[in-house]
């Protein structure tokens, strides 16, 4: 009996906590690595990023040529018409031409009606134009700017929260599978306390009562076995979708990992990727503002068409042409839209700095909340260690006593149920110690989030 409660402790004790630092790569980064590769939630970001980059090439192509094919074709009848008495005005003068020449030279004339729309006309022509002067395209390219800087802050902001995630899920899956072990340590407890009651009862030193007792722990820690395997494949599958793996894929579990570290990271929260987000929004905005002011500003745009018109078919020397011309937009008064606009601008900038204040102020409570619950954490794994020494000794006191026929077996249960939860306890403020690290080290965006292959 003595040797199984000496399994239970070292089944603890392999957890054991340290002071030490981490300065190198574990199994739990190289997890973070493939969940940074994989995670499906962390593509979804990426790919904003990438439309945010594409978006900004976009607007720097405004600044340079456009060229465009252009043709039209235009066949018509009926209309309004020109009507010119060319028949009327000439044919008096051919008439007496005529009579003095004594010939029929002149021959007469009929008026002219032209359609006024074109018919059977063509007009194809290259176009190329070009911006000189337009504010709008140069701030909206300032604006795209920011905002790739923008959705840069905001995937690490994913990173981050994946990565305390994952450290979560991980060591809510080694308190998992050491649940499991306690329990089937606490299994052979009960299975050798059977065998000394059935002992008793053979040699009449103990009536059923407490075997009878014993076969029911028994089954009832055979459904804590049943709940903490549960348990165990549950917070397996949920690590493994973190990653993007199969949700029975096996992890690599490292008891140094637990230990707890000499130092926090830091104490403030200048590296938060939020407020970042927050200052590219600001200055986007204000860009923003800049380019509502900008409407005085005249857009000159130049322009030159290379091209060919005439009738069907018809292409020569006559039907080429080219046209060279500059277009000036100048807004001068629009009836206090740019104005109302303008303010509107400056609105969106105070209130995104109101934000901004009032996120920081978040964050710093929240990072003062974190190293509470972390130093907390730390009181409490000191209590739990001591309460599992405490209850290591106290069932080998009793069941010293039990084996004598000093003790009820009631009493000898109670130890053992003691031992069970401290063992249990133990595990949890491992594991709380951990978590509330990591919590910490989101709060101070302290985790090295960059990529290596």
């Amino acid at each position: 009996m003595y040797t199984l409660v000496k399994k239970g402790s070292m089944l603890t004790a392999s957890l054991a906590v340290s002071i030490t630092s981490f300065a190198q790569r574990n199994v739990l980064d190289d997890y973070i690595q493939q969940a940074f590769h994989n995670n499906k939630g962390l593509k979804s970001q990426q790919f904003e990023l990438t439309q945010s980059m594409l978006a900004l090439q976009e607007a720097k192509s405004l600044f340079g040529p456009n060229v465009a094919v252009l043709g039209s074709y235009t066949k018509s009848k009926g209309g309004r018409t020109i009507d010119f008495p060319i028949g009327d005005i000439m044919n008096p003068v051919y008439n007496s031409l005529n009579q003095l020449t004594n010939s029929h030279q002149f021959k007469s004339l009929d008026n002219v009606s032209v359609q006024l729309n074109p018919d059977n006309f063509y007009d194809a022509k290259v176009r190329a134009s070009l911006p000189l002067i337009n504010a709008e395209i140069y701030y909206n390219q300032k604006i795209k700017q920011e905002q790739i800087s923008q959705q840069q802050a905001a995937l690490n902001v994913y990173k981050r929260e994946l990565v305390k995630d994952i450290k979560t899920a991980y060591f809510q899956y080694y308190q998992a599978y050491q649940s499991v072990d306690i329990y089937r340590n606490a299994m052979l407890l009960i299975n050798e306390n059977i065998r000394i009651n059935e002992s008793m009862v053979r040699n009449g030193i103990r009536n059923n009562t407490a075997l009878y007792r014993a076969k029911t722990e028994q089954e009832k820690i055979t459904a804590d076995i049943n709940q903490a395997e549960n348990n165990r494949r549950n917070a397996k599958a949920y690590f493994n979708f973190l990653l993007n793996r199969e949700l029975d894929a096996d992890i690599q579990l490292d008891s140094t990992l637990l230990n707890t570290r000499a130092y926090l990271p830091g104490n403030d929260i200048s590296g938060r990727e939020e407020l970042q987000q927050y200052k590219s929004a600001t200055k986007a905005l204000q860009l923003n503002e800049k380019m509502q002011r900008s409407y005085l500003v005249p857009k000159l745009n130049t322009f030159i068409d290379l091209g060919s018109q005439g009738t069907f078919a018809a292409f020569n020397r006559d039907t080429r042409y080219y046209l060279f011309g500059v277009n000036l937009e100048w807004n001068i008064f629009s009836s206090n839209k740019q104005k109302y606009r303008i303010q509107q601008a400056n609105n969106q900038v105070l209130q995104v700095k109101n934000d901004a204040d009032k996120t920081a102020d978040a964050l710093q409570l929240q990072l003062y909340q974190s190293i509470q619950d972390y130093q907390t954490a730390i009181a409490n794994l000191a209590a739990a260690k001591s309460q599992l020494s405490f209850s290591e000794k106290y069932y080998r006191d009793q069941l010293k006593v039990y084996k004598e026929g000093q003790l009820l077996y009631l009493e000898l249960l109670d130890a053992q149920n003691q031992l069970t939860q401290s063992q249990l306890k133990h595990t949890m403020a491992l594991a709380a110690v951990q978590t509330a690290y990591a919590n910490v080290e989101r709060t101070q965006a302290a985790y090295d989030i960059s990529e290596h292959q």
